[in-house]
């Protein structure tokens, strides 16, 4: 029997983490190798890029939504894996056990189901003898609302990542609007281009190298999710539709990639082999 530990994983995305550390790395080593590092830090630009970014994005959504957002990327960081073969295998798995000893056997077996609440509720639902049609209609309601709620962050993501080059041009004009005004005091020059210029450097920075490719992996995580969620929903009605394990096997198949394909007589043979 699958490990309820195999398949799910809480850890850092090393890809996502690495890539966007990797890619500030780089800019901030150019940075140090240019010389003046301190000439990268302004105060004022921050204010502008950073804390603008944050309010126009809120102005967009609610509040509610933006701090959804803020989990979303902390989810994202720390993503729930769940590979979909090894999901596809407990789904089979658990459908041996319900034609061998029954829905009182998935009762018993409970335990095997508790990596995924998902999965967990769908073979509960079976142990209550609910009908196949109206559990495939609550668990497709869950997965509707997993999309809508991780589409909404998406958007604020999306939103953010186009704001905060705006708000970069905002500052850059803001800069340039003040050393124009003030080209006979040669000391304002500086600070004024240093405001106009590192808006945005820092509006280019948050938007590609950060809120952009969160978005995309949290798209990617989404649809990764919608598709454990339709296994799981289809293998739970196959369940309460008392269908052999085979028959779920070659419907799972049908929706997993072909390198992801399961073979239900393989692993009834590393079952019998333990």
């Amino acid at each position: 029997m699958a490990d309820d530990n195999s398949l799910q994983k809480k850890f850092i995305d090393s890809s996502t983490v690495s890539g966007i550390l990797i890619a500030f790395s780089l800019v901030i080593t150019a940075i140090f190798i240019g010389g003046n590092p301190q000439g990268f830090v302004d105060w004022r630009s921050i204010l502008i890029v950073v804390f603008g970014t944050f309010a126009v994005t809120a102005a967009c959504f609610s509040f509610s939504e933006v701090l959804s957002a803020i989990s979303a990327i902390v989810h994202t960081i720390f993503y729930r894996s769940e590979d979909v073969k090894k999901a596809a295998i407990a789904a089979v798995q658990i459908s041996d056990i319900a034609r061998k000893k029954g829905f009182i056997g998935l009762d018993k077996n409970s335990h095997l189901t508790s990596h995924n609440p998902f999965f967990k509720n769908g073979v509960e639902m079976v142990v209550d003898q609910i009908n196949a049609e109206e559990i495939g209609r609550v668990l497709d309601n869950e997965a509707d609302s997993l999309a809508y709620r991780h589409a909404k962050s998406i958007g604020v993501l999306r939103k953010a990542a186009e704001v905060s080059p705006a708000m970069g041009l905002i500052g850059t004009l803001i800069g340039l609007v003040q050393m124009l005004g003030n080209l006979e005091d040669t000391s304002t020059i500086g600070p004024a281009m240093a405001v106009a210029l590192l808006t945005t450097f820092y509006g280019a920075v948050m938007s590609y190298m950060f809120f952009s490719p969160l978005a995309s992996k949290l798209e990617r995580n989404t649809r990764d999710e919608l598709l454990v969620a339709k296994i799981y929903t289809e293998a739970v009605k196959s369940i309460a539709n008392r269908e052999s394990p085979r028959r779920l096997e070659l419907s799972l198949n049908s929706i997993l990639p072909p390198e992801k394909r399961i073979d239900y007589h393989k692993i009834r043979q590393n079952e019998d082999q333990v």
